[in-house]
């Protein structure tokens, strides 16, 4: 009679958080940041319709990395909840805070309970009336939960993406230069990201109401500055533009 397979907690605990780190770091980065007049959102998205940011209620806001189809799940869930908590008591009981607290209590379930963890991280941001009311949370795969300060990245390579902001990021930085800034950071790798690649929007505390916007289009491109700006090959420095067909 064969053996039956036996692992301790420990090593059970350790292949899922392998497991998961793995998946997280495989999906394109993302930025959230505050600025002066709210939070801002940048991801590294090529797609147009498969968003990673998203909004949860008036100055909620949700961005996530890792396998679409869990925190899609994730998000819908977060609607929901704040949706019946804002029609049983009233819309201001509805804070980011709570609905950290309910994704890091799901996340928690999930990952101690189930087979396969949630392959993804998340951040819930919220928008107050002053700057010093803004809020980021951070949850990750085990239901993990931090208050971060500042400015949070998420998938990818993040400690290049870290370091790069840790050096250029400033407190109250207006719109434009805080979005040059996550630009910048995120094209740490050696690679210039172009406007199609980039999925903007911002939670903006002098909305009346619903805070979260997205930014696209011409709107976009009149806050990225010229330097941030992708050239075109052989543009501006001599060489004549190919006209190959190569990939």
């Amino acid at each position: 009679m064969s053996m039956p397979y036996y692992a301790s907690a420990e090593q059970i605990m350790r292949d899922r958080s392998e497991y998961a780190r793995k998946g997280i770091s495989r999906g394109r980065s993302v930025v959230v940041l505050t600025y002066r007049d709210g939070v801002l959102f940048v991801a590294e998205n090529p797609s147009s319709t498969l968003h990673k940011v998203s909004e949860i209620y008036d100055r909620i806001g949700f961005a996530a990395v890792g396998r679409y189809s869990e925190f899609e799940a994730l998000r819908v869930m977060g609607i929901r909840h704040a949706d019946m908590r804002g029609y049983s008591y009233d819309r201001k009981d509805v804070t980011g805070r709570s609905l950290a607290n309910t994704y890091a209590q799901t996340l928690g379930t999930i990952f101690t309970e189930q087979v396969k963890p949630m392959e993804v991280e998340v951040v819930v941001a919220e928008v107050g009336t002053t700057a010093e009311q803004d809020q980021l949370y951070r949850l990750t795969y085990d239901g993990s939960i931090g208050d971060e300060p500042n400015y949070v990245v998420m998938g990818g390579q993040t400690d290049g993406i870290n370091t790069k902001l840790k050096d250029t990021f400033e407190s109250g930085l207006e719109l434009s230069a805080a979005l040059s800034v996550a630009v910048k950071a995120l094209s740490t790798e050696g690679k210039q990201l172009e406007r199609k690649q980039l999925e903007v929007a911002v939670l903006d505390r002098t909305r009346p109401q619903r805070a979260f916007r997205r930014i696209t289009g011409a709107a976009l491109a009149a806050l990225l500055p010229a330097e941030d700006e992708p050239k075109a090959e052989g543009e501006g420095d001599g060489t004549p533009a190919s006209n190959g067909s190569g990939s």
